[in-house]
Formats: C-alpha cells, sequence, structure tokens
C-alpha cells in the first residue's frame, strides 16, 4: 500500500472525523447547560422556600402581637 492511497484514506475520512468532535462539543456543551440550568433552579426553590417560610413566620408573629 503506498503513501498515496493512506493519504486518500484519510482524506476521505477527516470529514466525518470532524463531524464527530463538532457533535461532541455541542453534546458537551447541552449536557453543561443543563447541569448548571438544574443548579439554578434548585437555588431559586430553595430560596423561594426560605422566602416562604420566613413570611409565614413574621404573619404568625404578627397574628400574635394582635391578639395580645
Amino acid at each position: 500500500m503506498s503513501l498515496h492511497f493512506v493519504v486518500i484514506a484519510l482524506g476521505a475520512l477527516l470529514p466525518s472525523a470532524g463531524v464527530a468532535f463538532l457533535f461532541y462539543l455541542v453534546i458537551k456543551a447541552m449536557l453543561e447547560g443543563d447541569r448548571s440550568e438544574r443548579l439554578a433552579h434548585s437555588k431559586w426553590e430553595a430560596d423561594q422556600e426560605r422566602l416562604g417560610s420566613s413570611a409565614s413566620e413574621s404573619n404568625d408573629n404578627g397574628e400574635r402581637d394582635s391578639a395580645l
């Protein structure tokens, strides 16, 4: 097998390898974005829960003060 045929074979495989690499980058970016979105959503839910519990505590304290 001569060098010419090897170069032709590698040239034929190069576009497929390029598309596979681009596919890898896109999937990696999607997974990373999903991970950061889930983290941001869980932080938001925790903040909402914390604000909800502190609001209900202040309402409870206000009702107790008005009853006195």
